[in-house]
């Protein structure tokens, strides 16, 4: 009876969701309440799937974001980016979504989202775009650029702490795909995009003439964000030698940049987008009931006994669920749910049923607006700015791009079958 109503709560959440006649962080928290109190999850079982490590990167991430729109920096590297693309509609999507996927490979892909994103506002404000495009480009290629290495996903982290993978065998097997992935999705959408993204000339002239470092603030104000987001950038990239989590790297970045910046306390607190923050709140408690209830268990289940004794039927059969499931389910409490699946699936020095897991549940990040922690988080960026970015226009790009990314991915497969 518990697990029918945590199913029928989560279904519920996620059409009114989709339908956008409620803002989405009413309805997950409103969603996360009913479950608690229906009893399909107790207060002590949600609190534990509320993924607080989660909450505090994007929390550190949004004042440290914060006080580097402050200072400028935002705006003097979009006038350069802007100058040196003259407005080419390739240039802008390429440059752009090159930079997101190259950055999501090495930080987290939701950290360089809380990067990137502001910049493409200002491009898009100065040449007179509209900016969601690149937005949604921009997501797309986080998710495909995080799955190329250990760390720049977390469904990669936890295949890699259970199957004792190290960061090299990462990418070298799922790096590639991710690259051709990338290549072919981002040049389907600079072909769907490309008439949206071309300004007027004389904008162009107009964002030639600025003077980039104008729009920088003091050079104390610079320095300081600039040092201390350059620490946090470092930490990322080092966090598992210094032994450390990311939320930690994050917060302990905030605190640093709250310590010595002589602000008021109130204004870089203000800047973290709460809604966000409520919604993953909601989601999680969401999710906890489906796993607590043996829901993502039962999948994992029929996965085991449909493709039993076929090497190829396995490998697919779980790449391509994960990538569904984690469309319309976080893919970190989907992944954790299947890998003593495909630990029990996969015999010693056979690697392939870790990596097709690690490529559906990545991919399956841009399915739809909820799939990744990334999207929701560009999305809130989107509401701030005074924008619409909704889960259909969304959906409308993310499945063909998840269904291309995910046939690379299925060629990978069969390829690395064959060894």
């Amino acid at each position: 009876m518990e697990e029918a109503i945590a199913i029928a709560l989560f279904v519920a959440v996620l059409a009114i969701v989709a339908s956008e006649r409620v803002h989405r962080t009413k309805i997950a928290l409103a969603g996360a309440a009913l479950a608690v109190l229906l009893g399909t999850i107790n207060a002590e079982e949600a609190i534990e799937h509320v993924d607080w490590a989660v909450l505090g990167l994007l929390a550190g991430m949004m004042i440290l974001v914060w006080g580097a729109e402050q200072a400028g920096i935002f705006t003097y590297l979009a006038i350069k980016v802007g100058q040196w693309s003259r407005g080419r509609p390739a240039a802008l999507i390429f440059g752009l979504c090159g930079a997101t996927a190259v950055l999501s490979a090495f930080l987290d892909n939701v950290t360089t989202v809380l990067l990137i994103v502001p910049i493409t506002f200002v491009i898009a404000d100065a040449l007179d775009l509209d900016p969601i495009p690149l937005v949604v480009a921009e997501i797309i290629a986080s998710n495909i650029g995080g799955a190329a290495t250990l760390i720049g996903d977390p469904p990669n982290i936890i295949i890699a702490a259970a199957s004792g993978l190290g960061f090299n065998e990462f990418l070298i097997n799922v790096g590639p795909p991710a690259v051709v992935a990338f290549a072919l999705v981002i040049a389907v959408l600079f072909f769907v995009y490309r008439k949206q993204l071309r300004p007027d000339a004389a904008r162009v002239a107009q964002l030639d003439s600025l003077d980039a470092s104008a729009s920088l603030g003091t050079k104390r104000e610079v320095i300081t964000i600039s040092g201390v987001l350059g620490l946090t950038i470092l930490g990322f990239f080092s966090h598992q030698a210094l032994g450390l989590e990311p939320a930690t790297i994050a917060l302990s970045g905030a605190a640093l940049f709250l310590l010595i910046g002589n602000l008021d306390i109130e204004k870089p607190l203000e800047s973290i987008e709460w809604p966000t923050l409520f919604f993953f709140v909601g989601l999680f408690v969401l999710v906890g009931a489906l796993e607590v209830n043996g829901t993502l268990d039962r999948i994992a289940d029929w996965l085991r006994e449909t493709t039993e004794g076929n090497r190829t039927a396995q490998a697919l059969g779980i790449a391509w669920l994960s990538a569904v499931a984690s469309g319309f389910v976080d893919n970190i409490p989907f992944t954790a749910a299947m890998v003593p699946v495909v630990d029990d699936l996969s015999e010693p020095g056979d690697n392939v049923n870790w990596w097709a897991l690690s490529i559906g549940a990545c991919y399956g990040g841009n399915l739809t607006l909820i799939a990744a922690s990334a999207n929701l988080v560009a999305a809130g960026a989107v509401t701030r700015a005074g924008r619409r970015l909704s889960f259909w226009r969304f959906l409308k790009v993310g499945v063909p791009a998840t269904i291309a990314s995910m046939l690379v991915g299925t060629v990978w497969i069969l390829v690395l079958l064959q060894f």
